[in-house]
């Protein structure tokens, strides 16, 4: 999704033990620059407490009141929000993002049979990724607003009346006559090994939770490689570069990591850390230290060093003026969040002649029947 899905998490998982019923808000359609684009979504829970953001905080609160009265009612409701030109502010908004948003109010209810967010908060806790559709516009009614599937195994959600012949192949089509399905694809959240542990290190690891970055740690110091530095990271290991090796040996772990950050301080360690993943596929690896350093690294890899050439950024980072450990946490940060989203060069908002038209890596939504 759009949205880091993290963030819903907490509020789901209070509610659900609770027992109580809530509100899933999910952008289906958007015209022009908009905070966020379709797929994204938003818990809300009958007190109002929300979870997510749809907007920069301008809708929000809104949508919390429409939402008691998808809760009262248990009805889908569309709702949307035109923000082009003077008439956002008459409606008390002054989101000031000109542009357009639909959004669709569900009741999350187990007894109502409306639960395909249970099955979303599972494959992102075990890491998986899923693919739901949902139907967004219908005339038909054994596929109202609000139904859907999951596709890889034909399982329905909502009042459907005839899944029977839903799917052809494997999950290729819907039988819905004259309807708008929304296609969303959940992915995990990125893996990223950080390679070092030094002191510069925790501000990396805490960036990246922030980000909702799945971290892996490993360092060949005992003292730094501890879960106590590192309390948000999914591993931390010790062992150094062979600790390493014996990560990128396992496909299921090898194939998931996103990124890999060099940073130990320490010459020979680096470089087995640039052997190891010289023979891997993990797209970007980025390493700390200036340009001479990185040099003489990739003169003592020999062959090696070819394999790396295309994915290697070093000097790590964007050139944001950063001289603490803080600052180049975050340019390594961005850096690494720039080149998920598919972006090859990078330059200010502001200097773009044209906002680029935004796909995020997370989110697929598409209308796939009509």
């Amino acid at each position: 999704m759009s949205v880091n899905f993290r963030a819903l998490l907490s509020l789901f998982h209070r509610e659900r033990s609770a027992g109580r019923p809530m509100v899933l808000a999910t952008v289906t359609r958007t015209e022009g620059p908009t905070y966020t684009k379709a797929g994204a979504m938003m818990l809300i829970a009958a007190s109002g407490e929300y979870a997510g953001l749809l907007s920069g905080g301008c809708l929000e609160g809104d949508l919390a009141e429409h939402g008691r009265g998808v809760l009262e009612s248990a009805r889908p409701k569309m709702v949307r929000y035109d923000m082009h030109g003077p008439d956002d502010l008459l409606f008390g908004l002054g989101s000031g993002c000109e542009g357009a948003m639909d959004i669709l109010l569900m009741r999350l209810d187990a007894a109502s049979g409306w639960e395909p967010v249970t099955r979303l908060v599972q494959a992102w806790e075990a890491r998986l990724p899923e693919e739901w559709w949902l139907v967004v516009r219908s005339q038909d009614p054994a596929w109202p607003v609000g139904s859907g599937v999951f596709p890889s195994d034909g399982v329905t959600f909502g009042a459907v009346r005839q899944p029977a012949g839903l799917l052809t192949g494997h999950g290729v089509a819907l039988g819905i006559a004259d309807a708008d399905v929304l296609r969303l694809q959940l992915l995990p959240p990125p893996r990223v090994l950080l390679l070092g542990a030094g002191p510069d290190a925790p501000p990396v690891a805490r960036m990246a939770e922030f980000l909702g970055w799945q971290l892996t740690v490993i360092d060949h110091r005992p003292r730094y490689a501890t879960n106590e530095r590192f309390p948000s990271a999914e591993l931390v290991l010790g062992g150094g570069p062979d600790a390493l090796s014996e990560l990128l040996s396992q496909p299921h772990r090898a194939a998931t990591i996103a990124a890999a950050i060099v940073m130990s301080h320490h010459f020979v360690s680096d470089q087995h850390y640039l052997a190891a993943l010289a023979t891997s596929e993990i797209p970007y690896v980025g390493l700390l230290g200036p340009i001479v350093r990185r040099e003489r690294l990739m003169s003592q890899l020999g062959p090696l060093a070819a394999r790396l050439r295309g994915r290697l950024c070093s000097p790590v980072g964007l050139d944001l003026g950063a001289d603490t450990p803080e600052g180049i946490a975050l340019a390594i940060a961005a850096e690494i969040q720039a080149r998920l989203a598919g972006r090859s060069t990078i330059e200010p908002l502001s200097q773009q002649r044209q906002i680029r038209a935004h796909t995020p890596a997370a989110a697929l939504s598409d209308p796939i029947g009509s």
